[in-house]
């Protein structure tokens, strides 16, 4: 949602959102996915989210928000514009305090005002309805800001214990900035709820991201320490990451607590019910990062400086899932399964029902790799060209072997040096059940427009597409091969779309 060229310097779920969900239903397609919209810690990873259950205050449109009374239109007329990459520190200093600007005005005048008068109902039932995880977040989340700390961990004791005397002063100190965090993720979830009626209208479901680690700097941990692999002092005892890979020599090393799933086990997988609950809320399919870590995750000493000294240790796999569906009943999921994926991998999630991934651009190295070309795909496949963790397909083919660059054309004869669209056929053309493609690799656009490098912290995640670069034409070529690849109808239906993710 970053990468929407929308007022403000970020992308958000404002205008240039439902401009896009338009450019989608011309072009005829089905599915939307998007990295996770979680709030972000260091480095603005999607991955490495402060909460796992609440919204990113930046992706709330203001434009929307003077709409509906919150802020005065002159007071957001300064902002920047809708071009160029993010800025993320210039979204901190200038968009975020509008923001909390637009909400405190909302709670100043919400309760007397006959015009805010139906929002202010809404948000009272909001608040009761999400208070599970509502109020520590938003207390979390203030808590982050007043200390500046850069982690909970570095907090005063007794607020790192969440010792009850400590919380009951924090909320009672702070009430005025835990209540405009409440009406922050209030108005989120009015502007992303907008957006998926504005999307299913047009019979398009949102494919939405949940990575299976939470970042240790979040309001998870620290509400809920007894559920993750942490010493006496809360601190992690050993670290999320994998061995090392196609994309690091030495793994890579995530820093994110691994569960005690014992303890999870014990309460009957509690917080994983809810979490998956919230996601099915959220989206209408629910793709599973790193879905090998179900059955197994590569567990690293915390001391250890890279992912190179690792272990496999089992999770719990088909126990948790069999828990899920006993609680939520059957559910929209799609397995991440890239990388070392072993055939125990393969038997849990066939046992599920889940599709599988496969990327073209992993395809051409060598035998081995024909698993992500399209005559090897089964219709229980979603396909992609690349994705936000590889290089954009023009970037990819700049930088490939002279091996790969012969194997890519005698599949899909000359590209002249873009390849882009004719992956893109191909992929679209296979019997893969459902075919994604990035954004950049529709535009043609080389590495300066790769998402994110992994195992490299810094200097990721803040492409954004260029002002009306979503054109008729576009859309029309788009629709012309979602015609000719049977690819136009939803096999859903219209009022499918927006009722997948309850069923």
């Amino acid at each position: 949602m970053t990468s929407l060229p929308s007022c403000g310097g970020i992308g958000d779920l404002g205008p240039a959102a439902h401009e896009f969900t338009g450019f989608l239903a011309r072009a005829k397609q089905h599915i939307w996915q998007v990295l996770p919209l979680c709030p972000t810690g260091f480095g603005n990873s999607p991955y490495a989210g402060s909460s796992a259950f609440a919204g990113n205050p930046a992706l709330i449109s203001l434009e929307i928000l003077s709409q509906w009374l919150w802020i005065d239109a002159k007071r957001i007329s300064g902002l920047a514009g809708r071009t160029g990459n993010v800025d993320f520190d210039a979204v901190e200093q200038r968009k975020l305090p509008l923001l909390a600007e637009a909400a405190a005005n909302f709670l100043d005048r919400g309760l007397g005002s006959p015009e805010l008068a139906g929002q202010w109902a809404e948000f009272e039932a909001f608040c009761r309805a999400e208070a599970a995880w509502l109020d520590d977040y938003a207390l979390y989340a203030v808590l982050r800001r007043k200390f500046n700390t850069g982690a909970w961990t570095e907090w005063p004791e007794p607020l790192r214990r969440r010792e009850a005397k400590a919380l009951e002063e924090a909320f009672a100190q702070n009430e005025r900035a835990v209540a405009i965090e409440k009406a922050l993720q209030f108005a989120f979830a009015r502007q992303w709820n907008r957006l998926r009626d504005a999307a299913a209208e047009h019979a398009i479901r949102i494919l939405g991201d949940v990575a299976i680690f939470v970042n240790m700097d979040s309001a998870d941990v620290w509400v809920h320490p007894e559920i993750f692999e942490l010493d006496k002092d809360l601190q992690p005892i050993r670290i999320a990451g994998v061995p090392p890979d196609y994309f690091s020599k030495t793994g890579q090393r995530w820093g994110n607590p691994l569960y005690r799933w014992n303890v999870l086990k014990e309460r009957g997988f509690d917080w994983w019910i809810d979490r998956i609950r919230r996601a099915i809320a959220l989206y209408d399919i629910v793709r599973l990062d790193h879905f090998r870590g179900f059955e197994a995750y590569w567990a690293i000493p915390a001391a250890e400086e890279t992912a190179v000294n690792g272990e496999w240790v089992k999770a719990p796999g088909l126990e948790l899932f069999r828990a899920l569906e006993s609680a939520l009943g059957p559910l929209p999921l799609v397995a991440e399964n890239l990388g070392m994926i072993t055939p125990a991998v393969d038997a849990l999630r066939l046992e599920l029902g889940m599709p599988t991934m496969k990327v073209l651009q992993f395809g051409f190295n060598s035998k081995g790799a024909h698993i992500h070309l399209p005559q090897r795909f089964k219709t229980d496949t979603v396909a992609y060209t690349g994705t936000h963790d590889n290089d954009t397909t023009q970037g990819w083919w700049d930088a490939a072997s002279e091996k790969e660059r012969k194997a890519v054309e005698a599949l899909v004869s000359p590209v002249n040096g873009r390849p882009a669209w004719p992956l893109i056929r191909a992929a679209q053309g296979s019997v893969a059940e459902t075919a994604i493609v990035p954004a950049q690799d529709l535009l043609g656009l080389g590495s300066e427009a790769r998402m994110n490098t992994p195992a490299v912290a810094t200097g990721n995640w803040s492409w954004r597409a260029p002002q009306n670069c979503w054109s008729d034409e576009m859309a029309a070529r788009l629709a012309a091969l979602a015609e000719v690849t049977d690819r136009d109808n939803d096999p859903l239906g219209k009022q499918g779309a927006r009722d997948q993710g309850s069923k």
